[in-house]
C-alpha cells in the first residue's frame, strides 16, 4: 500500500521537490558548462571530453542499477530511502567542487576526467535514485504522482537556472571571463553547498511522512540474484518502450543544452546582457510547464503528452535556425534577433520539458505492472534505470555536441567575432539534423507506451482487493 491517500500536503510536495535542486545544479553544470570549460578553458580536445564522459557511462551502466536495487533492499526504521539521502550528499559536494577545480597539474588527461565524472555521477545517483523512488511509495494516485514530478522538475530547473544566472552574472560575466578558470572554480564551490543543503534539507522535510519501517525485511543479499532481479525488471515490456523513447528525448535535450553556449555565442552573437538574461528567460518555460502538464496528462494521458511535447519542441526550436539559413531572420546580434530567438526557445523548452516530465512520470506506473507480474516492488531499480538513461543521454548529448564541434572545425578559444561564416552555417545545420532525428524517435516510442490511466487504476484496485481479501478468498484480477 502507498503511504498516503488523497491530496498530498503541500509541505510534502515542496520538500520532496526540493531534493531535485541538486540534480538541477549537476544537469545545468554538465549540460551548459562542462564541455566549454574543459575544451575552451583547460584546452582538452573536445573529442577527448566526450569520450571520457562516454567511458564513465559504461561504469554507470553497472553501478546505477545496483544502487537502485540496494535502495530497494535497505531496511531501517527510517525506511528504505532516507539513510541514503542523509549520507551521500556529503561526498557528492566535495566531488562536485573538485570537478571544477581539477586537482591535477597541466591539461587534464582522459582518465582524470573519467575519474571525476564517475565520482560525481555515482554519488548523485546515490542521492537522486532513492529520492525519486519515493514517488510511487508515497502515493498510487495517477495525477498526484504527476504533481510530485511537477515539483521535482520545477525545483530542478530552478536550481540549474539559478546557478546558470549566477554563472553569467557573477562567476562568468563576460565572454573573456568564460575563457578563464577562476570563475568556474567558484561556480563549483557554490554549487557544492547548494547540493548538500538541497538533499539533506529534502530528507529532513520528508522525514515525518516517510520514515517508517518497511513492511517486510529483504532476503540476504546476493550479487548474482541482484543482477538477475535487475535484468528481470528491465525486461518489462513497458519499461523497454519507455527506455527507447526517453533515451531519445533526453539525448535531444542534452544536445540542445550542451550546444547552447556554442550557438548563442557564435550563431546568435549574444551580447553580454543577453548572456545574463537567457537562463532567466528559460525559467519562464518551467513555470509554464508547471501550469500545463497536469491538465495535459488529465486530458491526453502521459504517452500522448510526451510525444506531442517532443514534436512541439523540435518545431519551435528549429524555426529560428531554418529562417536564419534561408535568409529571413533579422541580423544576428541585434536586439530584435535576440528577443525573437529567446521567445522561440522559451516555448520550445516548455514543450521539451513536458516531454521529459511525461516520460519520467511513466516509470511510476511500470512499478505496479512489474509487481503484478512478479509480486515484487522495485521502485529503486526502475528509477535507477531511468536515471541511467538520463545520464547516458546527458553524456550522449555532450558527446554529439563534441563531435559537431570537431567536425565543423571550431578551434578552442575562438573569439566571438572571429568565427568563419561557414562554420556558423555548419553548426546550425548539424544541430537541426541531430535534434530532428532524436525528437521524432522520442515521439514515436513515447506515443506507444502501453499503460494508460485506466490500466493503472484497474491494476491498483486489483492490488488493494488482494491485500484486503481474507486468506483463501477469491479476489478480482486486473
Amino acid at each position: 500500500m502507498s503511504m498516503m491517500t488523497g491530496p498530498l500536503p503541500w509541505r510534502l510536495k515542496l520538500m520532496h521537490g526540493f531534493g531535485a535542486v541538486a540534480f538541477g545544479v549537476k544537469d545545468g553544470g554538465f549540460s551548459f558548462f562542462l564541455l566549454p570549460f574543459y575544451n575552451l578553458v583547460l584546452g582538452v580536445d573536445a573529442g577527448i571530453v566526450g569520450a571520457a564522459l562516454a567511458t564513465a557511462l559504461i561504469i554507470d551502466a553497472l553501478a546505477d542499477p545496483l544502487i537502485g536495487h540496494l535502495s530497494d533492499r535497505t531496511y531501517t526504521r527510517w525506511g528504505r530511502r532516507l539513510p541514503w539521502l542523509y549520507l551521500a550528499p556529503i561526498p557528492l559536494a566535495l566531488m562536485w567542487a573538485l570537478l571544477w577545480s581539477p586537482p591535477f597539474t597541466g591539461v587534464p588527461t582522459f582518465w582524470e576526467i573519467v575519474a571525476l565524472a564517475v565520482g560525481v555521477r555515482l554519488l548523485l545517483s546515490a542521492c537522486e535514485v532513492p529520492s525519486i523512488s519515493l514517488v510511487p511509495e508515497i502515493t498510487g494516485d495517477y495525477v498526484e504522482r504527476t504533481t510530485l514530478f511537477r515539483y521535482r522538475f520545477l525545483s530542478g530547473w530552478v536550481g540549474g537556472l539559478t546557478m546558470s544566472v549566477l554563472a553569467f552574472t557573477v562567476f562568468l560575466p563576460t565572454p573573456e571571463s568564460q575563457l578563464q578558470p577562476d570563475g568556474y572554480a567558484v561556480f563549483g564551490m557554490v554549487g557544492a553547498v547548494v547540493m548538500l543543503v538541497s538533499v539533506t534539507g529534502s530528507a529532513a522535510g520528508q522525514h515525518p511522512y516517510v520514515a517508517r519501517l518497511p513492511d517486510s525485511a529483504p532476503p540476504p543479499f546476493s550479487l548474482r540474484l541482484a543482477f538477475a532481479d535487475i535484468f528481470d525488471a528491465f525486461r518489462e515490456r513497458a519499461f523497454m518502450i519507455f527506455a527507447f523513447g526517453a533515451l531519445a528525448a533526453y539525448i535531444s535535450q542534452g544536445v540542445t543544452l550542451s550546444i547552447t553556449l556554442y550557438v548563442i555565442r557564435y550563431v546568435w552573437q549574444f551580447s553580454e546582457t543577453a548572456f545574463k538574461i537567457y537562463p532567466a528567460a528559460l525559467g519562464l518555460s518551467v513555470v509554464a510547464m508547471f501550469m500545463i502538464v497536469g491538465p495535459l496528462h488529465r486530458r491526453f494521458g502521459k504517452p500522448l503528452s510526451g510525444a506531442g511535447g517532443a514534436v512541439g519542441a523540435l518545431v519551435l526550436a528549429g524555426i529560428p535556425y531554418v529562417l536564419l539559413l534561408i535568409g529571413l531572420w533579422p541580423q544576428t546580434g541585434t536586439v530584435l534577433s535576440t528577443v525573437l530567438f529567446m521567445g522561440f526557445m522559451v516555448t520550445a523548452n516548455t514543450a521539451g520539458v513536458v516531454a521529459i516530465i511525461s516520460a519520467t512520470s511513466m516509470v511510476a506506473e511500470i512499478v505496479e505492472a512489474f509487481e503484478e507480474r512478479t509480486g515484487k516492488r522495485a521502485e529503486g531499480t526502475f528509477y535507477a534505470g531511468n536515471w541511467l538513461i538520463q545520464k547516458s543521454a546527458t553524456g550522449g548529448g555532450i558527446l554529439l555536441t563534441s563531435l559537431i564541434v570537431e567536425v565543423i572545425g571550431l578551434a578552442p578559444g575562438t573569439a566571438q567575432d572571429a568565427v568563419a561564416p561557414q562554420v556558423v552555417t555548419n553548426l546550425a545545420l548539424a544541430y537541426l539534423l541531430v535534434s530532428g532525428v532524436l525528437a521524432l524517435t522520442a515521439a514515436f516510442w513515447l506515443a506507444r507506451f502501453p499503460i494508460s490511466q485506466a490500466d493503472h487504476e484497474a491494476r491498483l484496485a486489483a492490488r488493494i482487493a488482494r491485500e484486503r481479501a481474507p486468506a483463501g478468498a477469491p479476489v478480482p484480477q486486473k
